[in-house]
Parts: C-alpha cells; structure tokens; sequence
C-alpha cells in the first residue's frame, strides 16, 4: 500500500511540473512587454531620479555630520 501511494505521488510529480511551466510560459505570452523606447526612457527616468535622490541624501548626510560634529565639539570644548 505504501509503495502504491509513493508511485503515485513520484508519477504526479513530473506532471505538476510540466503544468506548471506550461503555465508560466502562457500567462508570460499575455504580458504586454514595453518596446524597446519605452524601456530605454523609463531607464533613463529610474536613473535620474536615483542621481537626484543620492545627491540630496549626500548632502543631507554632510550637513547633519558638520552640525553633530560641531555640537560636539561646542559641548567638549575641544
């Protein structure tokens, strides 16, 4: 009895899988995929914002370093 259910659950395996892929591989084949211009200028988008964002977030980080560093040092009296 054991080896039956074991026999089965191998054989449905491989079956599972293959539907599974068959499956991914139709609902990938329902995606409206970007054109090449589309992927180039959201690139250039996500780019951008990402330099602008490092930018403020540098300067962010300089001017709050130079202010604790003075608190410090105003504090301490070095």
């Amino acid at each position: 009895m054991a080896r039956a259910k074991s026999a089965k659950k191998s054989s449905e395996q491989p079956n599972a899988v293959v539907r599974y892929l068959r499956e991914t591989r139709g609902e990938l084949r329902k995606v409206t995929w970007p054109t090449r211009q589309e992927s180039q200028r959201l690139t250039a988008i996500v780019l951008g914002v990402t330099a602008v964002m490092a930018l403020f977030l540098g300067t962010l980080d300089f001017v709050f370093s130079n202010v604790v560093q003075s608190l410090v040092e105003f504090l301490v009296g070095v």
